[in-house]
């Protein structure tokens, strides 16, 4: 893991649950995590309900653009985390994989997208706590 890692997010239309993670990541680790987030097939706009989730926690996600994935954002990331949506990464060595399974939130209301937003902060705060050195 190098000083300050690097944490990429992907989804199948990174519009929705690595939206919100890396909202979260950039947010909680206070600068200390470089964050990306990626998709396969990525839509023209992030989520709106996804939006309004992460607003009710004070987090504006709301001018991020969709992305592509690509060979080169794994390749500078020290941990990936797909969402669950059967997306294939390509693999180097060296690197730190993780599946979430976790609701997709498109199509949901924002009682539905709520615990989704809560699992994924409950999962980035265990993942700080195990990529970020302890604070002095």
């Amino acid at each position: 893991m190098t000083a300050k890692p690097t944490v990429l997010f992907v989804c199948v239309h990174n519009a929705g649950r690595s939206q919100m993670a890396a909202g979260y990541m950039t947010a909680l680790s206070e600068g200390r995590v470089e964050v990306l987030s990626a998709g396969s097939a990525p839509k023209d706009q992030i989520n709106p309900v996804a939006i309004e989730a992460m607003a009710e926690e004070g987090i504006d996600i709301a001018n991020n653009v969709p992305k592509v994935l690509t060979t080169e954002a794994v390749k500078e990331s020290d941990v990936v985390i797909t969402m669950g949506c059967g997306d294939t990464c390509p693999i180097f060595p060296g690197k730190r994989y993780e599946d979430w399974e976790l609701a997709d939130p498109a199509g949901q209301g924002i009682k539905s997208v709520r615990p989704i937003r809560d699992e994924i902060k409950a999962r980035i705060q265990g993942l700080l706590a195990e990529i970020l050195p302890a604070q002095v």
